[in-house]
């Protein structure tokens, strides 16, 4: 069974989130701040986070550096997509934070789904490389 960490401050939308993820099968873990979600991930490996931006503590951005920069690869190499109503068309942080989809709130159930079962079944994988990629047919939403 996957393991999905929900790092979503909005009490509402993460109740939905961590709903929807459940009926799927996945064990669901939240954080309600960046810090919370990085300690988490570090005590307890998810196989994939999902992310909002704008948070409280440590913000989306910050959780993603935190990740992506860890010594240990099992943390490192955790797929991670953006779920965001912060995110401005043209930002320059998207093209770079080395993550595996973002999608736009509000965004459908079944895309939201898809694209984070997809995220589970690719698995940890290398972004530090310069030829390592999400396969293409990632939905992303920008």
């Amino acid at each position: 069974m996957a393991v999905l960490l929900i790092a979503e401050d909005d009490e509402d939308i993460a109740l939905v989130l961590v709903r929807v993820f459940k009926r799927t099968g996945m064990t669901v873990l939240r954080a309600s701040d960046g810090r919370a979600a990085f300690e988490t991930i570090v005590e307890r490996r998810p196989d994939v986070v999902l992310t909002d931006l704008g948070m409280p503590v440590m913000d989306g951005w910050e959780l993603i550096e935190a990740i992506r920069s860890h010594p240990d690869g099992d943390i490192r190499h955790i797929p991670i997509a953006i779920l965001s109503g912060h995110l401005r068309p043209g930002d320059p942080r998207a093209g770079s934070a080395q993550v595996c989809a973002i999608l736009l709130k509000p965004c459908p159930n079944d895309q939201l789904l898809a694209t984070m079962e997809e995220l589970v079944t690719i698995g940890p994988h290398d972004h530090d490389a310069a030829d390592s990629r999400c396969p293409a047919d990632m939905p992303v939403s920008v």
